[in-house]
């Protein structure tokens, strides 16, 4: 699955647009490497996303096309 649609779908970002325009800013890293919106997420994969001073950082658990709002936060673990 492409990264900005992991994004969307996990509902790290609200928005594919928003998704994809982080991605192209370089605000989103996989495993410490910017990334651009068309890369293909792995289960394990680590990401990093900086939200102005906050950054998240969460490890892909499950990569799934269609997940319901409840089950979105399964789909990653945050690291601290």
């Amino acid at each position: 699955m492409r990264l900005d649609k992991y994004l969307k779908v996990s509902r790290l970002i609200k928005r594919r647009t928003v998704a994809n325009e982080a991605c192209d800013a370089g605000r989103v890293t996989v495993n410490g490497k910017p990334a651009k919106a068309g890369y293909e997420v792995k289960e394990g994969d680590v990401l990093e996303i900086r939200f102005g001073e906050r950054t998240l950082k969460a490890q892909v658990l499950t990569v799934s096309e269609h997940v319901s709002k409840s089950d979105a936060p399964a789909m990653y673990r945050e690291i601290v």
